[in-house]
């Protein structure tokens, strides 16, 4: 016959602090891709960057402070930071593979960059900059990378002011086309005209559709807040697309109503009201006219092409 013998257990409590250091679960270390560039590396091909580039982005600056055309420079680079901050976390799940590939845009680039210096050229110069980031993008941290980043890239094409010589073959059509539209509008409404290319002779006084009010400014400005808009407002690349090419004949048909109101101020109120503060203060509301026919036109194809249908 088997004894039964009852064993005890006794459960003592041990308090957290004699638990040793090392026996205590630790919270798991950052993950960090090797691949990626240092600190210093990165402090170091900025430093090279900025070394090299700066008498291009100085001038690139300069011609943003002084030239009305080309101010909404400033907000380009800003947006292209917004957007790259926005997808840091999808950047960062990103794999780093390094292509030796991206010597070749690097090298392209600097070329670039010797011809504008030695040219004179100041569109090449500042072009070989976004060469050469695009190079870098890949030569550090592969074509995954250039890819996801290839908007906010692409973007800064628009912080680069035009040729002169493709800004004039632009602006002069543009003065035509904003004086014809005005020579044909303003009969109907009573005013007799007589055209001469860009000059609208008017029984009070004669309009010149002069450089400043072709709508190259109000075109490019528009042109870049459409593609803003567009990102902000719309998933459809397709949609970004179409308001991103709207906003040039909507430019330009604002800039040519500019030039039949001045037309109807000057016959029937006063010649000066072409002039001076009524006729900056017209710029401006045919910019927010325009803006607000780009936000209508946005409202018309969520009409027909409503947001949920289509995934982007």
């Amino acid at each position: 016959m088997l004894d039964v013998i009852p064993v005890r257990f006794k459960i003592e409590a041990v308090p957290l602090s004699h638990v040793s250091q090392a026996e205590r679960p630790s919270a798991p270390a950052p993950f960090v891709d090797p691949a990626w560039p240092s600190v210093w590396q990165t402090a170091v091909l900025a430093g090279l960057l900025l070394w090299l580039f700066l008498p291009t982005l100085t001038h690139l600056i300069g011609q943003w402070w002084h030239d009305p055309n080309f101010s909404h420079g400033f907000f380009v680079p800003l947006f292209s930071a917004f957007i790259i901050w926005q997808e840091r976390s999808k950047l960062a799940r990103l794999t780093v593979r390094p292509s030796w590939l991206g010597l070749l845009p690097l090298g392209v680039g600097l070329c670039v960059l010797v011809v504008g210096q030695m040219g004179a050229e100041l569109f090449l110069s500042r072009l070989s900059l976004l060469i050469v980031l695009a190079g870098l993008i890949v030569l550090f941290l592969g074509w995954s990378f250039f890819r996801a980043l290839l908007f906010p890239w692409a973007f800064l094409l628009l912080m680069i002011p035009i040729p002169a010589i493709v800004f004039n073959q632009i602006t002069f059509p543009m003065q035509l086309f904003a004086s014809q539209v005005a020579s044909t509008i303003l009969p109907w409404l009573g005013v007799p005209v007589l055209r001469e290319g860009n000059v609208i002779i008017l029984p009070a006084m004669a309009l010149e559709v002069a450089d400043a009010c072709s709508g190259i400014r109000s075109l490019m400005s528009l042109a870049t807040l459409a593609v803003i808009y567009g990102y902000l407002m719309e998933r459809k690349i397709a949609v970004r697309i179409l308001l991103a090419l709207a906003s040039l004949p909507i430019a330009v048909a604002a800039n040519s109503l500019r030039v039949v109101i001045t037309g109807l101020l000057v016959q029937y109120w006063d010649p000066d009201k072409a002039q001076g503060f009524f006729h900056e203060f017209q710029g401006w509301l045919m910019f927010v006219a325009s803006l607000v026919m780009l936000y209508l036109l946005h409202r018309l194809v969520r009409v027909f092409w409503p947001e949920e249908d289509t995934e982007s």
